[in-house]
């Protein structure tokens, strides 16, 4: 693998780690270096000590060495082989966006960035979770690609972001925690201002 690479995704997943997207074994990073050829971080990753021995060259055919790799490596190579554009892949569960998928069905930001580099964001319900792992290799590519996105937020389960610049990619998450954030504390500060207005109205 290329020693570069290797470095973006190490310091990529650090800052990752360091914002909460990744846990300390939950969630996953690749790179697509041929059509039929991707580096993933193994399943036993460690996503804040991550180095070269962190990761694993795999082949769209399936060999002995998928069983070292992330669990999340037929979702990503799924979407390397019916998304042209995506280059890098990264799937991880940024709190606030995850929590706010599970009691919205449609994220409308209010900042700036959210607004200009998002838009509206349609949650995607899996329905039934306990058998999401069986069928979250086709239905997450599908979706990605019927809709044009870039970006997939999935109810109980976080948010799948590909992207050709592995910097943009990781924006992509960033932004929308961001924005999640602040849908959270405006609507904590419009309860804050409604409880203060009637505790006037009482006195």
């Amino acid at each position: 693998m290329d020693s570069k690479l290797i470095q973006q995704m190490c310091d990529i997943s650090l800052s990752m780690f360091r914002e909460n997207f990744f846990g300390v074994f939950h969630g996953s990073i690749s790179a697509k270096l041929e059509n039929n050829r991707f580096v993933i971080n193994k399943k036993d990753a460690i996503f804040d000590e991550m180095t070269d021995s962190s990761l694993i060259t795999l082949y769209r055919a399936r060999d002995h060495r998928w069983k070292e790799a992330s669990m999340d490596a037929l979702i990503h190579s799924n979407i390397y082989e019916n998304i042209s554009d995506a280059k890098y892949i990264a799937y991880g569960m940024p709190p606030y966006a995850t929590a706010y998928a599970t009691k919205y069905s449609r994220i409308y930001p209010i900042d700036y960035f959210g607004v200009k580099i998002l838009g509206k964001i349609d949650v995607y319900n899996p329905k039934e979770l306990e058998t999401w792992y069986e069928r979250a290799d086709v239905e997450i590519y599908r979706y990605m690609k019927e809709h044009n996105t870039k970006i997939m937020v999935i109810r109980g389960y976080g948010v799948y972001v590909c992207h050709r610049d592995i910097n943009q990619m990781a924006k992509l998450m960033a932004v929308l925690e961001n924005s999640c954030r602040l849908l959270y504390l405006n609507a904590a500060l419009s309860r804050d201002l409604q409880a203060e207005s009637c505790d006037l109205y009482l006195i």
